[in-house]
């Protein structure tokens, strides 16, 4: 199976494409909003000490859309890295 778009039906290209766009503008809507979410789970850390990796993972399996719990996990492992590198 080739995942080369130009070998695909055009039906096919096109929902990839309306799909991929639908998902860059949920991205742009809601990148400010899952930084401020990552910022406050980040923010626990040294409140919750060895639980908190475990309290975050319940935190983003309670997130919904799953698009959205994705985002924040992401920005999450961002600020993570961008703070052990200090």
């Amino acid at each position: 199976m080739s995942f080369n778009l130009a070998n695909m039906p055009y039906v096919e290209r096109a929902q990839i494409e309306a799909e991929k766009s639908r998902l860059f503008t949920f991205w742009q809507s809601n990148l400010g909003k899952a930084k401020a979410e990552a910022s406050r789970l980040i923010s626990e850390k040294s409140r919750r000490k060895g639980k908190w990796a475990e309290w975050v993972r319940g935190e983003l399996d309670a997130l919904n859309p799953h698009e959205y719990a994705s985002l924040v996990r992401l920005e999450v492992n961002k600020m993570m890295a961008a703070a052990n590198k200090r």
